[in-house]
This record gives structure tokens, C-alpha cells and sequence, in this order.
């Protein structure tokens, strides 16, 4: 039977569902006794669950008289191997979808069944299908995908992003298809994003004035202060340190919990990974060198005859220069930028996640997260790959073998 006869909605099917104590062997030894009756395979689906396996085959009917002993065959075979089976008559395969593909990703920590029930629910209003859920991960938060068709991604990212912090999870939406496993540019903030401090505020505090320097941050990162302005008040505040604080800044840094497990997983699956800044580049050329980066960009403190003047050299990395630097980074990387993902938390990062193929707001500001793409509230930079739909399989993998 050809591959069109097959797919016809007219032509009858098998479908064939063992379901029981998972066991290695099982697969084979339905497939192997489903041969015998020289049936055609139309779609498999296999999910194991603390334990249990549920495998279903949809199959062709076998040649005519050979149902009934297809049947008792295939439920003494489940008997033998302490399983059950159902085996029900139908036409056809799966009912086409509807246009649209998109796939929603669901971050919890934990993920309660009422919030699976919200968004299941509004997927639905939306006019969506749920045609698949997998589980990425289970650590350190639960992370389900969803396949879905028959919405756009655009309506269907609205209906669910909009109320999804009142649930207490955070949701991605983007399209289905080989996009978006082929992102390979990862651009982020430094401060409060990759690593856990404003570094401003740890110069400030071996100058006497983080105090004032935080005041000046915080209005920043609100959007209700010009950035480039904050940034030479902010800076003119550390002039007459010494130059050798910044070895002892560089010791204060604190990575952000799941940065490294994020670049090292980005990097062993061959994506391009960069940072951007409006902090440093005494602290993000040391972020580069010890992290194993592609690109860093940052603003650079003057010193002079070895003491920090108070003042800034080069171009200025501000909102729209973050933007800028992602477009630059994207065409050296050779990634079109609607491939790009970047991930950010104040303000001054908003040009640069909406121009990205990906914009992600971690634990950002509301009007960053309002804006964004997506966004992130758990404490873990390594949840972001689960938005681009690697599992934490794949993490542990990725570390199991660079440990080797």
C-alpha cells in the first residue's frame, strides 16, 4: 500500500495501544508481532511516566479474515509480557490541523495543575488545538512544551502571556519548525542578567557612595532617567580610585545561578554566545576570557597614571547601542537576526530584545516584561534554554561530556 493510500481518511486503521510497566524489549517485540501480519506503520507515539509506558502504533488493517487473530495475537503476546492492550478500528490517520503551528513552552516552580488548567483552557479560547505536550525538564523548575495548531503565534502569544505571572508560571510562544533549534546567536546583559551584581554599585562601594550611585541605577533601569547622562553622574562619583580596585571588583562578581550551565550547553550545541553592557569592559573582557564568550561589549572607565578619572572613553553601550551591537554581532556570527535570542532585565535592554528573533525579560522590571517577547521570574539563567526547546537531557548531556 502506497504512502497516499495510506494517509487517505477512507482507508481503515489499527490503532494499537500497549500500555504497562516500561521494560526494555517492548517496542521490538510489538513491532515483531505486528509483522507477522505484513501491516503497514502510519504514526507511533511512545511517553514513559514514573515508570509506565504507554506505546501507540496505528497500523493498517491487515488483509481481510486476519483481524480477529491480529487481535488475539497481539493481546496474548501484552499477556506474556505482563501488559495490557486495546486495540480499536477506525479510518484514516490523524485529523488534519488546523493552519498555524506554534509551540508554547510553560515554566513552573512549581507548575500547579491550575495553572496547566488556565492555559490549556485559554489555548483553546484562542481558537488552538493541543496536538502534543512533552516534558523538557523537572529541574530546577518543571518545563512543558505544547505543541499547538490552528492560531497564529502572534494572537496565541497575547492570549497566554498576558496573565501568565498571575499564575504563577512564566510562557513562551514561538513558531513551530527547524528556526528555531537553528538559533544560533545568544547575546545578554551582564549586570543583573549573566551576573548577579550592578557592577557600577561594587566600584561605588569601595569609592564611599553606593548609596547615591544605587539611587541613580534604580531611576535608570526604570526608564525614568536618560542612560548615557546616569552613566558619566554615576561614573564621575568613582574618580580618584585606585585602578587596582578593579582586580578586587572582578573577584566580587557573581555569577547568576545557571550561567554557566547556559553557556556551556549554548556552546557544545554550537550557538554563539555574547554579552552586552552598559557596565564595563574591565569586568566583561574577564567575563569573556573565563566564560568562553564570542563577543563582549561594554563602556570602558578611563584611568589615567593609575586612578579611574571619573570619566568614560569610546563609544557609549546605551539602549539603542545594545540594539546596534546585536544587529553587528548577528553578521559577524553569520545568524540572521531573526535567529538571534536575547536576554535582558532593565530598560536600557529593550531596544535590543525586541529587535532579537527572541526577546527574553529575566527577572526584569514590569515594563521590561510587559514589552518582551517572554519572560523569566526564577532565579536559574539556565531556564532560558528550555525556551529554545533543548531538555535538560540534553544539559546533563552536554555536561557529562565535557566532564569526561
Amino acid at each position: 500500500m502506497s504512502a497516499l493510500q495510506t494517509s487517505s481518511p477512507d482507508v481503515p486503521t489499527l490503532l494499537v495501544k500497549i500500555f504497562g510497566k516500561d521494560r526494555p524489549g517492548i517496542t521490538a517485540g510489538l513491532f515483531d508481532t505486528l509483522a507477522a501480519y505484513s501491516v503497514d506503520v502510519v504514526d507511533i507515539e511512545q511517553v514513559v511516566t514514573r515508570g509506565r509506558m504507554v506505546l501507540c502504533a496505528l497500523v493498517t488493517e491487515p488483509q481481510a479474515g486476519l483481524e480477529g487473530d491480529l487481535r488475539s495475537t497481539v493481546h496474548s503476546w501484552a499477556e506474556s509480557m505482563k501488559m495490557q492492550a486495546e486495540i480499536i478500528s477506525g479510518l484514516g490517520d490523524n485529523r488534519p490541523r488546523g493552519l498555524g503551528r506554534s509551540l508554547v513552552t510553560v515554566l513552573g516552580h512549581p507548575l500547579t495543575a491550575q495553572a496547566t488548567a488556565s492555559i490549556a483552557a485559554k489555548i483553546t479560547k484562542a481558537g488552538g488545538n493541543i496536538d502534543r505536550v512533552f516534558r523538557l525538564a523537572k529541574y530546577p523548575v518543571t518545563a512543558v512544551e505544547f505543541a499547538v495548531s490552528g492560531v497564529e503565534t502572534g494572537p496565541l502569544r497575547t492570549a497566554l502571556v498576558t496573565d501568565a505571572a498571575a499564575l504563577g508560571v512564566d510562557v513562551a510562544v514561538v513558531d513551530a519548525g527547524l528556526y528555531r533549534r537553528a538559533q544560533r546567536l545568544v547575546v545578554m546583559d551582564v549586570d543583573s542578567t549573566l551576573i548577579q551584581d550592578e557592577v557600577i554599585e561594587l566600584f561605588a562601594a569601595h569609592a564611599g557612595c553606593e548609596d547615591k550611585v544605587a539611587e541613580v541605577t534604580a531611576a535608570a533601569m526604570r526608564g525614568e532617567l536618560d542612560f548615557e547622562q546616569s552613566l558619566h553622574a554615576r561614573v564621575a562619583l568613582l574618580a580618584g580610585l585606585d585602578a587596582s580596585v578593579v582586580d578586587k571588583v572582578r573577584a566580587e562578581v557573581r555569577l547568576t545561578p545557571g550561567a554557566r550551565t547556559l553557556i556551556r550547553t549554548l556552546k557544545r550545541l554550537g550557538y554563539q554566545v555574547g554579552v552586552v553592557s552598559g557596565g564595563f569592559t574591565q569586568v566583561t573582557d574577564d567575563l569573556r576570557e573565563r566564560l568562553g564568550l564570542d563577543f563582549a561589549q561594554a563602556n570602558t572607565l578611563e584611568i589615567v597614571d593609575g586612578k579611574l578619572t571619573g570619566r568614560v572613553t569610546g563609544e557609549i553601550v546605551d539602549r539603542a547601542g545594545k540594539a546596534r551591537l546585536l544587529r553587528r554581532f548577528a553578521a559577524e556570527a553569520g545568524v540572521p537576526l531573526s535567529q538571534t535570542v536575547a536576554i535582558g532585565d532593565g530598560a536600557n535592554d529593550l531596544d535590543m530584545l525586541n529587535a532579537a528573533g527572541l526577546g527574553v525579560a529575566f527577572n526584569a522590571k514590569p515594563v521590561v516584561r510587559e514589552a518582551a517577547h517572554t519572560a523569566v521570574n526564577v532565579p536559574f539563567l539556565d531556564t532560558v534554554l528550555y525556551l529554545l526547546g533543548i531538555t535538560r537531557e540534553e544539559v546533563e548531556a552536554a555536561e557529562t561530556h565535557d566532564e569526561q
